[in-house]
């Protein structure tokens, strides 16, 4: 069993169906024997981890796999922990001696007060005390009553400490008084002489356990230093060891074999039939069962246990990296497309879009760029993966699109608009005081750029245009998932009337918007033509919601209306640029014109420093407002507006048997044994 373990991690292609007691009438297998010694040690090896401060961002030289093999099977778990343990014993019971120390310090301190030596607080046998903090200074009431010795110290804002002396036969009633004052009983502790003696003895056996503990601590530091490259490497070790060990509790057994079912990619096939023959002989049979299609009726067909299919993510480098938000909603169906690649197109041109600012865009990318090449964590790299190309789209955008940089154009538009011809806009041309050639002005639309406050229809209507075409898209992702389960009229029978439907709604809307908001100058449809096309939009419709009524009866009404939502969604796009447009525009207006004053000459020194620091700490501020309402509405428009059309999800990802070693290290003889 154990080389055929071997052979089946070797290989990396196997991912494995769990077979299920009863399943075909067999049981599965029991754990090896040795599981339970190699889970006994793994548990001592994460436990001395865990007290020395061990984990897995550590860094560790790697074993050779024989070495730690032969260090674990010589007891040498067993001797760390003897050697661990017993300094960890003492700095837990030097701990423990200085938190009792520290309690009793803090007992003292509270009696201070009171002027009574300790040894006289007992030792009586018919007088008790009772000690404890006040809320409420208890004196008046503790002086009507008769029989009674009683100490107080109190102060109004810090509240107070009380000592009463009194017959052990009053004690309760006593407590019952000074109840009414939220008296917190303290108990005394054991000792003669005076608070003041006994604070400083405390002080001195606090001081000499704190010099204890310090030694103990670098004794510490001296075992994590010992042990941490032995401790990580036993820990991957032991895991490998216990996975594999494992292994027959998911597979069927007989009196003389074991039974695996595997899902294997179809290209590996071939590889991974003649791999394990090679290896195992005749002590194996490879038998190929069926190649599962993407059809929903090969799937009905089978057994419960055969109907999952794992997805295998087949990304390239850059769209790999857009896998982590898919699997945030879920893994693709081994039936349906996989929404990385769209994402990887949309996510980060959206964002960009809404950013579109030359001077955001350069820290974007470095920032992206850094992230990229430093973080293996999923999550930083996801969010280093959209700034890198948001960065890189917000400056395709900024420089061709908008032609700005930290809110203010390259060229100016209106010279009366600037703060030099008595408006409220900073462009860099005056700003800088040169004169951009007639070429460069030649790339921008319009010869000096689109303003994101100025051109606000223009941005609304192709918001929208990027909404339907991004809509679309995922309708038609929809159609050809169905078309891939089901056939072609199933597929037109559950989302071609939503297609339809769609692009009806879509022109009766554009009809709408040429009769009745677009200014003459914008309309491209007149007359007859109108009657025309609203005609087609109105059949298109009708065909929608007729093939839609049979499975979806109302709701292929009630939905129409939704589809105007899900194209309106998109002017965020426009919106936020507008917003952060206008917040440049005041700060940079502010910076500019209120501090520096620079249309009426060069400013001093100081006015200079004063507002070149505002300056960049209020377009930090607008950057890092960027990030968050960039990147947080793009990703809604992928998952809410897109992915809605189309994704299903619930699948389960393909991961094949396979060792992964990144504290220890093949030899090439192991390399042969094993992965």
């Amino acid at each position: 069993m154990d080389e055929a373990v071997e052979a089946f991690y070797r290989v990396k292609a196997l991912h494995l169906i769990d077979h299920t007691t009863g399943a075909d009438g067999l049981s599965i297998g029991s754990t090896v024997s040795t599981n339970v010694k190699a889970s006994e040690r793994l548990l001592k090896v994460r436990a001395m981890e865990k007290e020395l401060g061990i984990n897995k961002h550590t860094e560790t030289s790697k074993v050779p796999v024989d070495e730690i093999k032969g260090q674990i099977k010589a007891d040498s778990v067993e001797n760390a922990e003897n050697e661990i343990m017993k300094v960890l014993d003492k700095r837990n019971d030097l701990s423990q001696r200085i938190t009792e120390l520290n309690s009793k310090k803090k007992n003292l301190e509270l009696l201070a007060p009171i002027p009574v030596d300790l040894d006289l607080y007992s030792g009586y046998k018919t007088i008790t005390s009772i000690v404890g903090s006040v809320a409420e200074d208890p004196t008046e009431v503790l002086r009507t009553m008769n029989d009674i010795e009683y100490f107080v110290s109190f102060k109004k804002k810090e509240g107070g400490v009380v000592a009463v002396f009194m017959r052990t036969a009053e004690r309760d009633k006593i407590s019952a008084v000074l109840a009414d004052f939220e008296f917190t009983e303290v108990s005394v502790p054991e000792g003669r002489g005076s608070i003041s003696e006994n604070i400083a003895l405390t002080d001195e056996k606090l001081a000499d356990l704190t010099v204890q503990l310090n030694s103990v601590e670098k004794e510490i530091e001296v075992l994590q230093m010992k042990h941490k490259t032995f401790l990580r490497a036993s820990d991957e070790q032991l895991s490998i060891e216990i996975e594999k060990g494992e292994f027959p509790l998911k597979v069927a057994i007989t009196e003389y074999s074991y039974i695996m079912d595997a899902w294997v990619p179809t290209k590996k096939l071939e590889t991974v039939m003649n791999e394990l023959e090679s290896k195992l002989g005749k002590d194996v049979y490879v038998e190929f069962q069926e190649t599962r299609g993407r059809s929903m009726h090969e799937t009905e067909e089978v057994e419960d246990r055969y109907k999952t299919v794992p997805t295998k993510f087949n990304n390239g480098t850059i769209a790999k990296e857009f896998e982590y938000p898919t699997k945030l909603v879920s893994i693709p169906k081994y039936q349906e497309i996989d929404p990385s690649i769209l994402i990887m197109i949309f996510l980060p041109m959206m964002f960009g879009f809404m950013i579109g600012d030359c001077g955001y865009a350069i820290p974007f990318i470095i920032l992206g760029a850094y992230g990229l090449k430093v973080t293996h964590h999923k999550d930083w790299r996801a969010i280093a993966t959209v700034l890198f190309f948001g960065g890189i789209w917000s400056f395709v955008f900024g420089f061709f699109f908008f032609g700005e940089a930290l809110g203010m154009h390259f060229v100016t538009e209106d010279f009366e608009n600037t703060i030099w011809g008595g408006g409220v806009n900073v462009t860099w041309d005056h700003l800088l005081g040169v004169t951009f050639p007639a070429w460069f002005s030649g790339l921008l639309p319009f010869g000096h750029g689109v303003g994101k406050l100025e051109a606000v229809t223009l941005l609304l209507k192709l918001s929208v245009y990027i909404g339907i075409v991004h809509l679309l898209i995922g309708y038609f992702c929809g159609y050809y998932n169905k078309y891939i389960q089901h056939g072609n009229k199933e597929a037109f029978v559950e989302k071609g009337g939503w297609i339809l439907s769609f692009v009806g709604m879509v022109v009766l809307c554009f009809v709408l918007t040429q009769v009745m908001i677009v200014e003459d100058a914008s309309v491209v449809i007149r007359g007859t033509q109108v009657y025309i096309v609203t005609a087609i939009g109105f059949i298109l419709l009708i065909a929608g919601v007729a093939i839609n009524f049979k499975r979806e009866k109302a709701q292929s009404i009630l939905e129409l209306p939704g589809m105007i939502g899900n194209i309106l969604s998109y002017t965020r796009l426009a919106a936020i640029g507008m917003s952060k447009a206008g917040m440049a525009l005041a700060f940079n207006y502010i910076v500019f014109d209120m501090i520096m004053s620079i249309q009426t000459g060069t400013p001093g020194i100081l006015m200079i420093i004063i507002g070149l620091l505002l300056f960049s700490f209020l377009h930090l501020v607008i950057w890092t407002l960027a990030i968050l309402s960039g990147g947080l509405h793009a990703l809604r428009l992928q998952f809410v507006e897109l992915m809605t059309k189309f994704f299903e999800g619930n699948g389960i990802e393909y991961s094949p048997l396979k060792v992964k070693r990144n504290k220890t290290i093949l030899t090439t003889e192991n390399t042969n044994k094993e992965v």
